[in-house]
């Protein structure tokens, strides 16, 4: 039976403080005025996740895959990135983390545009925004402007984090 009780019942089952990882891929930003990563970092580390990855690398295919697998390769439960998925000629994440999911969250893009609608209206298509996993890791690409993070973060990825998590671990 599914409702309140039983995502409750699934929180409890699951593990509440993930390991995560945070890219973001920008040719301007720096860590000095990286306001998604900064976002995304309060975000996961106030909903008690802890963040011990990040980096921040240019819109370039193989740095954004370089910067995935170091991701990886600490066996991180979450990565969120952050940029580039936009319809501009130099927005090539999609390209990039699409051919790398092994399983894809359609409706994780689908409802991010759905919830971006009503705030920017038209403009909402033209985010390739998407989710999926990579072996037991949660995988999120969001655009790269702060609200953007917000939106995504605070309507659809920390409400069912663990949740989610739990569902990929799971046999």
């Amino acid at each position: 039976m599914d409702g309140p009780s039983h995502r409750r019942r699934i929180a409890v089952e699951a593990e509440t403080r993930l390991r995560c990882a945070i890219i973001t891929i920008s040719d301007t930003r720096t860590v000095d005025d990286d306001v998604s990563g900064d976002t995304i970092m309060r975000a996961l580390t106030d909903d008690g996740h802890e963040v011990i990855y990040r980096t921040i690398v240019p819109d370039d295919g193989e740095r954004i895959l370089a910067a995935l697998d170091e991701a990886l390769a600490l066996n991180v439960a979450v990565i969120v990135t952050n940029g580039g998925t936009g319809i501009a000629r130099r927005d090539v994440t999609f390209e990039f983390l699409q051919g790398r999911l092994e399983r894809t969250l359609p409706g994780f893009g689908e409802l991010f545009r759905a919830l971006s609608f009503p705030e920017i209206g038209p403009a909402a298509i033209l985010t390739r925004a998407t989710a999926g996993t990579i072996a037991e890791t949660l995988v999120f690409v969001l655009p790269g402007s702060p609200h953007a993070v917000e939106t995504a973060l605070d309507g659809l990825i920390l409400p069912d984090l663990p949740h989610l998590a739990w569902e990929i671990t799971r046999r």
